[in-house]
């Protein structure tokens, strides 16, 4: 079902389940609130529902600090600077997003978001000063002042889990479940959320399926990269959040603007080969092997070839995940060059290299498809050793890991999937349509983001909502009846169909997409959908999360025909002001997908 711009039928997806098949309970604990997910959004919710005098329950599905948190690179944006303004960063973060923005939502991030800060430096965390003490602020894409935090150079998002880490630690009422997955929401008769059902892993204390009973249940399980073959997510990244909340009737929203970061560090042989599957691109035998130069010292053409030799590098990557290079190194000064020696991106955007991850992505992507090349060119050489190994040592170490020294060699880099702007909606306090579930970070759609992230307004959005969680469920107190699990038995699907769910999403639903593509895609996922095979268990039930997770991006992205910040539609190269709304997706009680068009009043 579907009413909006150009109303039609959606291509046949597979029929989605409302339960997940598990066994029944068998043991239960019961908590104030349950945060589900352990990066920036869930540990800053617990210790500020910790705050407001809550038991808090966190369950996170690896070890505490094992999610994305530690992975990000940039930072955190903020109004620091005094000659900065809050209009000012809520107008670049409207610029990124094209249209879609929720005003309000920008405006409270903004605006709360430099108190969110002090509260992480009262919590010890130790962002990089200059000289006369003053916070070191930095400028990244998107943005036209300098007002990005950052730790350890370009470590911030591990300084900060462990700051948050070490809080959540010293709490004696903060309760820690790691190594279990969550299933799916309790809920009492009146339809209220009332705790989740979950598996404990074989490291774990706890075994098989039990139930953590809760007042309230909040969803901070961070992105879904994983439905793609080439992601900057960790392999837990797999849209958990999201795909409960659709089994449990919550609405998602915004799924189609999955921003792909504009340069991973490419490595052939890893993760389905940067773009493999784009027309016209090259597979790893165009160009170089994993960082080998074919540029010269002078940016053109040249015999010079980096330290990397058959049979280093590929193995020492982490296959599931993509080192990144953030644009925090292109906000310094580095150069994005294609396989001439040409700085591409000059006379595309305004501001270069520096211009929104949607259009940055979008020029690398094209290049790449004119070249027939897997990857382009990141110079950071005119920058120097001491900046690059002090100001960047998380992102030169990944570099000479694979064999590119990145102070005498060009890096090479490509899209790959790194966030997700839609998710859960939610309202300015991170409710979402089921009463008592709650989310936040990655998981959520606030609204701040619009079509199109901007950079490092992740980590503070994270920051801003978890504290208006906390002060709502402070003030409501809810007291919902005795939870039950949603009717019917369940299915899962077979752990084979993650590589080939991966492959078609990357093809047909990844940086550029068409109808074509999309159709062929949700064909893919209707095959899958139809091996439920497997029996229950965490892959299965993994493979069940990333089908429900793709088959709702592919039907958002089928349904926006329109080109619109990070959805690319290449038989649709515009944006139109007709699309000026967002898509609203839910599961009916059949398992159908069924879209819902939201207009912009």
């Amino acid at each position: 079902m579907f009413t909006g711009p150009e109303a039609g039928a959606l291509p046949h997806l597979p029929r989605l389940p409302r339960r997940l098949r598990a066994a029944a309970p068998s043991w239960t604990e019961t908590t104030d609130v349950c945060v589900i997910g352990s990066g920036v959004a869930g540990l800053t919710c617990a210790l500020n529902l910790r705050q407001a005098g809550f038991h808090v329950t966190v369950v996170t599905k690896v070890h505490i600090d094992d999610g994305s948190t530690r992975w990000a690179q940039g930072g955190v944006a903020a109004v620091l600077d005094p000659h900065d303004t809050p209009a000012a960063h809520a107008r670049d973060t409207q610029i990124a997003g094209v249209g879609l923005c929720d005003p309000a939502a920008v405006d409270v991030t903004v605006t709360e978001g430099p108190e969110r800060i002090a509260d992480l430096i009262h919590l010890g965390t130790e962002f990089d000063r200059d000289p006369d003490g003053s916070l070191q602020l930095a400028r990244e894409g998107g943005h036209r002042a300098r007002r990005i935090v950052h730790a350890g150079g370009d470590a911030t998002g591990a300084e900060i889990q462990r700051a948050l880490h070490a809080a959540v630690l010293r709490d004696p009422w903060i309760r820690i479940i790691e190594n279990a997955m969550v299933l799916d929401l309790l809920t009492d008769a009146r339809g209220h959320a009332a705790g989740v059902s979950l598996h404990v892993l074989g490291e774990g204390v706890e075994h098989g399926v039990g139930g953590v009973e809760a007042r309230a249940v909040v969803l901070a399980t961070g992105g879904l990269g994983q439905i793609f073959q080439s992601t900057t997510n960790p392999s837990v990244s797999i849209g958990d959040g999201v795909a409960l909340a659709l089994r449990a009737g919550a609405t998602v929203t915004d799924l189609e603007f999955v921003q792909f970061h504009p340069t991973s560090l490419y490595v052939a042989g890893v993760a389905g080969d940067g773009l493999r599957g784009l027309p016209g691109a090259s597979g790893p035998g165009g160009g170089t092997a994993a960082g080998g130069s074919e540029l010269g010292t002078d940016g053109i053409p040249g015999d010079r070839q980096s330290s990397l030799t058959a049979g280093q590098g590929p193995d020492r990557v982490r296959a599931d995940q993509q080192p990144l290079i953030s644009e925090a190194l292109r906000g310094e000064g580095a150069y994005l060059r294609d396989f001439t020696g040409d700085r591409f991106m000059i006379g595309r955007h305004e501001l270069a290299e520096l211009a929104p991850r949607d259009v940055v992505a979008k020029a690398i992507t094209n290049r790449m498809i004119a070249e027939g090349k897997p990857h382009m060119w990141l110079d950071a050489r005119h920058l120097g050793r001491d900046m690059l190994e002090h100001r960047f040592p998380t992102i030169t170490a990944s570099c000479r890991a694979i064999g590119v020294d990145p102070v005498a060699d060009l890096i090479p880099v490509a899209p790959a999937a790194h966030y997700s702007s839609g998710g859960v909606r939610t309202d300015l306090y991170g409710r979402t349509s089921v009463p008592g579930l709650y989310a936040a970070g990655e998981a959520a759609c606030t609204g701040l983001h619009g079509a199109n992230r901007l950079a490092s307004n992740s980590l503070l959005e994270a920051l801003v909502f978890a504290q208006r969680i906390a002060d709502d469920l402070a003030e409501r107190k809810p007291s919902p009846g005795v939870p039950e699990l949603p009717e019917g038995e369940g299915t899962v699907c077979s752990t084979t169909s993650r590589a080939p769910l991966q492959e078609a999403m990357t093809k047909g639903a990844g940086v550029l997409r068409s109808e074509s593509s999309l159709e062929a895609t949700a064909a893919s996922l209707t095959a899958l959908g139809d091996n439920v095979s497997g029996r229950p268990r965490p892959a299965t039930w993994e493979a069940t999360n990333l089908l429900t997770v793709a088959a709702a991006v592919t039907a958002a992205a089928h349904r926006r025909r329109e080109t619109r910040g990070s959805h690319w539609r290449e038989d649709h190269p515009d944006a139109a002001d007709a699309w000026l709304g967002h898509l609203a997706l839910s599961i009916s009680s059949d398992g159908e997908l069924e879209t819902t068009w939201e207009p912009i009043r």
